[in-house]
């Protein structure tokens, strides 16, 4: 049986999401994280983005078991997708499986789950691979990076990481375990690279908590704030000022309240006596004893803080002297919405503060000076950075060659492009697999491609026209119609002028059509009304004729 072992990206590299990683040898196969990337604005209607699974699904009966680094979606969020069509254990974090069995209850397959909690510095021995559980500190409680026993040498996956200089409730990058299993040399090391163009080292929770204390010492009116809610830590931090400075803290969002109930069940979050308070409880205190916790840190439109925004929220109102607190990033796609929600709470006289103009977000992902201090540590042979859009590979590559990584080892690889390790030394690039984005939208799974793609966005663009008309099956006579509905085209009432001609035009298409031929009469009324709209108003709708033949 080969001893090589290969590396199969489905997904994370060249993207930033969607992190999917096979680690095979012989007949045994290793997923490392099963994550989503939520859609951009183009994809109307998707709900989700997932890797495309075939890979997996053809080689089920080698899957050994799924490994989770920690609890993202976009490192746990696919495996309702997947978990249906195959048999393996899932370790991870007892947080990670916690909110793993939380997302697999919601689509009732957690009855079919093997999950299986490990610890920080455990080892597990999963066929040919041992996986050894370092503690990384992450904007998420109980992120591991992992270390790798294989029968060509040593791997390292850092996961999802930053160094904090001063950790809070030992919330650390084990950096020491990492140099303690590159010891006997390292093969390959597998970093994340989201920012890498990041000079010198992240905020650390510490100034995060000095910047929030101020602030919290210094309000006079009611503390509103939204942050990621997978963040517990900066929950450990607000709770922990609301009771240093006399305030009590209420929640609003669904998502936010059973991560608290988790983490508090787990032991990762104390709650200080008397700081807790019910939403109606909230309501009476006074506006300087007030702190409200909500979701909606990117805008989304259905969250508490968009609720307030609009005024809609069922049991508080925005008011002027409320300070609004959004402590997470603004990711790349959300910005528009959640400047347009922050304009929204300035009119309403609230004050909003967020990360470009307060430190009240740090980012969970290692800047420049701490991915060479982690070079510096495992001090691989090869290098493979991870987990970031392509400028963002690059560049770490070349902070790996800074640190002594040969340039014919520092390998920049795509999804679906596997790298094999020889047994005997040495590397091998294999031909690709099949790798794609498959779109969620409700209930179907990938039925959605570009041709619907491009039908949604001409709905968007341009709006849609629909065409009645009820024809005498023999004479060709219309009996009822044309009757014309538009839909994101054109205001009835103000261009009803154009309407009405173009009825004429379709009556006038009608005549040009033998009886008994309805196919052909739709075809003729759709191509003769883009014309006819193309020419006088300069827009391209999407036509749909219905010709009912009595």
């Amino acid at each position: 049986m080969s001893r090589d072992v290969t590396l199969y990206p489905l997904g994370g590299l060249g993207e930033i999401g969607m992190n999917c990683l096979g680690v095979g040898c012989g007949d045994s196969l290793v997923l490392v994280d099963c994550g989503l990337m939520f859609p951009e604005d183009y994809l109307f209607g998707v709900d989700v983005v997932i890797p495309r699974f075939d890979f997996i699904l053809a080689r089920k009966e080698h899957l050994k078991a799924i490994v989770l680094t920690h609890g993202h979606e976009d490192h746990i969020g696919a495996l309702p997708w997947l978990l249906p069509y195959v048999d393996a254990p899932i370790y991870g974090s007892p947080f990670t499986l916690a909110l793993v069995s939380k997302k697999l209850e919601e689509h009732d397959l957690l009855k079919f789950a093997d999950l299986r909690p490990v610890e920080k510095n455990d080892r597990v021995q999963i066929g040919p691979f041992a996986f050894n559980f370092f503690q990384v500190c992450h904007s998420i409680v109980h992120s591991y990076g992992l270390g790798i026993e294989t029968p060509v040498g040593r791997f390292v996956h850092t996961g999802d990481f930053k160094i904090d200089r001063y950790p809070l409730d030992g919330h650390l990058t084990d950096l020491d375990a990492f140099t303690r299993f590159a010891d006997p040399g390292v093969l390959c090391m597998l970093s994340d690279s989201t920012n890498v163009e990041r000079e010198g080292f992240a905020l650390t929770e510490m100034e995060i908590k000095q910047s929030l204390a101020e602030i919290f010492r210094k309000a006079e009116g009611r503390i509103i704030i939204t942050l990621f809610s997978s963040h517990i830590q900066r929950m450990q931090e607000i709770f922990d000022l609301a009771h240093d400075t006399g305030k009590r803290v209420a929640v609003s969002g669904k998502s936010l309240s059973n991560n608290i109930d988790i983490a508090r069940d787990l032991g990762y979050l104390r709650m200080p006596t008397g700081v807790w308070a019910s939403m109606d409880e909230l309501a009476g205190l006074p506006p300087g004893k007030s702190v409200l916790m909500v979701t909606g840190s990117q805008g989304e439109p259905l969250s508490a803080l968009s609720r307030l925004a609009t005024g809609e929220h069922r049991q508080l109102k925005i008011r002027p002297g409320d300070l609004v607190l959004m402590s997470s990033r603004f990711i790349p796609g959300n910005i528009r919405a959640i400047h347009k929600l922050i304009d929204k709470l300035y009119r309403l006289g609230a004050e909003v503060l967020y990360e470009r103009v307060q430190a009240i977000h740090a980012s969970g992902h290692a800047h420049r000076e701490e991915l060479s201090i982690m070079l510096g540590a495992v001090r691989p042979k090869f290098f493979i950075p991870v987990h970031g859009e392509f400028r963002h590979l690059v560049k770490h590559r070349r902070l790996a060659l800074e640190h002594g990584v040969a340039p014919e080892r520092a390998l920049i690889i795509e999804d679906g492009q596997p790298v094999t390790f020889l047994a005997e030394g040495g590397i091998r690039l294999e031909d690709p697999i099949l790798v794609e984005q498959v779109y969620v939208d409700g209930k179907g799974v990938g039925d959605v491609g570009q041709t619907v793609l491009k039908e949604r966005q001409l709905l968007a663009g341009e709006g849609m026209v629909i065409v009645m008309i009820v024809q005498d099956e023999k004479t060709g006579e219309i009996m009822i119609g044309p009757n014309l509905i538009s839909k994101g085209f054109v205001f009835e009432q103000q261009y009803s002028h154009v309407l009405e001609d173009a009825k004429c035009v379709i009556l006038d298409t009608v005549d040009t059509v033998p009886p008994g031929n309805a196919d052909k009469l739709k075809e003729r009324i759709r191509s003769s009304l883009r014309r006819f709209f193309r020419k006088v108003l300069d827009r391209d709708p999407v036509v749909v004729p219905l010709v009912i033949t009595l």
